[in-house]
């Protein structure tokens, strides 16, 4: 039996909300793949598939053995080790006194969480020589949201996706930065439609950018304007 498993997860969504999927891949201890799944969730948000792929990479490892989860989602890796408790001191309130949203999948998280040695591991997404297996499930989970048909060793597909290569492009002062699917960051003025907006307005995004929950969203997606910047309307209350 293992001594321990490497594994890595994400959720795709075209249109946040818009055709979505999850997608985990398991490897070994060394990190090399050994099996992976890709389930298609129907009209969802970005949050909503990169819950459901933790919650389903939970479910399909051995919670006897140790794992270390690889994920580029801060939204889905902070609701579980960060923000998990107050919610549940709060009545399942955000700080805000809100409802937590997509309460039912971090409940379900939480349950396999428990007993379990689980270490989290926050991977950037969409970075030139960037973590593979992330690239992996990044891909896995973005094939199966527009095809939605599920994939993967469990349904005969032996082959992993191959990763849509991140881009690169030359800075001013000569260096090179990733840019994958991502534009600009959540708070700069690219996401911007013309005259400022005023906190929690939704707009269509002129260019595509990353939202505070880490995930990034593309050019003439919905975002909202919050105090961190510009991201998806539905991370405007995360806490």
């Amino acid at each position: 039996m293992n001594e321990r498993i490497i594994a890595a997860c994400d959720g795709a969504s075209k249109g946040n909300p818009g055709p979505a999927a999850w997608a985990w891949v398991v490897a070994d201890g060394q990190g090399s793949p050994q099996r992976w799944e890709a389930g298609p969730l129907g009209t969802a948000t970005n949050n909503v598939a990169e819950l459901t792929a933790l919650l389903e990479l939970l479910r399909s490892t051995d919670p006897t053995v140790p794992v270390e989860v690889r994920m580029d989602s801060q939204y889905a890796m902070n609701a579980v080790t960060k923000w998990l408790p107050g919610w549940k001191r709060n009545g399942w309130k955000t700080s805000g006194g809100k409802p937590v949203a997509n309460r039912e999948l971090v409940v379900g998280i939480d349950e396999l969480l428990s007993g379990r040695s689980v270490e989290f591991r926050y991977v950037p997404a969409h970075q030139v020589d960037g973590d593979p297996l992330n690239a992996l499930a990044d891909q896995a989970a973005s094939e199966v949201a527009v095809s939605q048909q599920a994939a993967g060793t469990a349904h005969g597909t032996a082959d992993l996706p191959v990763p849509a290569p991140a881009r690169s492009t030359k800075s001013r002062s000569g260096g090179t930065r990733s840019t994958g699917a991502a534009g600009g960051g959540a708070g700069s003025g690219s996401a911007r439609s013309g005259a400022p907006a005023r906190s929690g307005t939704t707009i269509k995004a002129r260019f595509a950018g990353r939202c505070q929950c880490g995930k990034p969203y593309a050019a003439k997606d919905m975002i909202a304007k919050n105090p961190n910047g510009w991201g998806h309307p539905e991370c405007r209350a995360l806490v």
